[in-house]
C-alpha cells in the first residue's frame, strides 16, 4: 500500500533525525534559550511550505513566549494557487535576490536575539538574505533543512553560499532532496513529500529541549493553554497572560 510506503519513509527520517541531530538540537536549544531568558527572541523565518513549522510552534497550544513568526504572505502560496499570489510568482519571489533585505527593514532585531531559518534546500536568494542580514547584526542563525543532500547543489545566491554555509548551527532534516517519496507507476513524479513531517519532528524536538533548560534555570514560561478542554477554570487567565508577555517584547518592555 502506497500509504504505508509514506507512513514508512516518514518513519525512516524520523529515526535518523534521532540518530544523527540530537546535539546539533541541543545546541540549537542552547542558544534560543539564551535569547528567551534575556527577554528577547527567536524569529522564524521561511518560504512556501517551510512557513508550516513557524505557523506550528507560536501561537499554538503547548507553544510558549518568545518565538516570533516572520511569515511574507506572497512567500506563502496555501491559499491563492494562481491568479493573485499565485505558485508563480511565489517561485519568483523566492530567487529574487535583496528582497530579505527588505524584510528585515521591517523588523527590530538586536544582537542577543535567535534568526531560525527553515529552507529544504538552502539554495534559495530570499533566505540566504536574511541569513545574511542576521549574521551582521550579530544573531546566531539556526538553519534546518536537508543539509546533507544539498551540500553539493549550487546556490541561486550572488555571494556562493548556502544558508548550511552560513548558520552557526545546522539540523539536518535528513529529507531526500526530491522530498517527495513514493513511487507512482507511470509517472515521472513521486508524491508524499515528507519534509513538512521531518520539520515539525524537528521543531517540536527543539522546543522541548528549549523548554527543558530554561525551566532548569528556573525561567517561568509564558505557554499557550488549550481553551477548549472542560472544566478548565484558568485557561483564559493563562492565555491572556501569554498573550500579555508577548505584547511586552513586541513592545521592548
Amino acid at each position: 500500500m502506497l500509504a504505508l510506503q509514506w507512513l514508512e519513509n516518514s518513519r525512516r527520517v524520523m529515526a535518523q533525525i534521532e540518530k544523527t541531530q540530537m546535539e546539533n538540537i541541543r545546541q540549537a536549544a542552547s542558544a534560543m534559550a539564551d535569547s528567551i531568558a534575556a527577554k528577547r527572541w527567536v524569529h522564524t523565518f521561511g518560504c512556501g511550505h517551510a512557513t508550516l513549522p513557524i505557523e506550528e510552534m507560536y501561537p499554538r497550544i503547548g507553544g510558549f513566549v518568545g518565538f516570533h513568526p516572520m511569515i511574507e504572505l506572497p512567500l506563502s502560496f496555501f491559499t491563492h494557487i494562481v491568479g493573485e499570489m499565485g505558485v508563480h510568482q511565489f517561485v519568483f519571489l523566492e530567487r529574487v535576490e535583496g528582497y530579505g533585505q527588505q524584510i528585515m527593514k521591517s523588523y527590530s532585531f538586536d544582537k542577543q536575539d535567535t534568526m531560525w531559518l527553515f529552507s529544504h534546500s538552502g539554495i534559495n536568494n530570499v533566505n540566504i538574505d536574511i541569513a545574511l542580514e542576521a549574521k551582521k547584526m550579530g544573531m546566531t542563525v539556526v538553519a534546518m533543512g536537508s543539509a546533507e543532500e544539498f551540500k553539493d547543489k549550487p546556490t541561486r545566491h550572488s555571494s556562493g553560499r548556502r544558508i548550511f554555509e552560513l548558520a552557526d548551527i545546522v539540523v539536518d532534516t535528513c529529507v531526500p532532496a526530491q522530498d517527495a517519496s513514493v513511487v507512482l507507476k507511470n509517472h515521472v513524479d513521486r508524491i508524499g513529500p515528507i519534509s513538512t513531517m521531518a520539520f515539525t519532528t524537528a521543531v517540536w524536538m527543539t522546543i522541548c529541549t528549549v523548554a527543558e533548560i530554561l525551566i532548569d534555570r528556573g525561567e517561568r514560561l509564558y505557554i499557550h493553554p488549550s481553551h477548549n478542554v472542560p472544566g478548565d477554570q484558568t485557561a483564559r487567565e493563562r492565555l491572556d497572560a501569554a498573550l500579555a508577555e508577548y505584547k511586552k517584547r513586541i513592545a521592548g518592555v
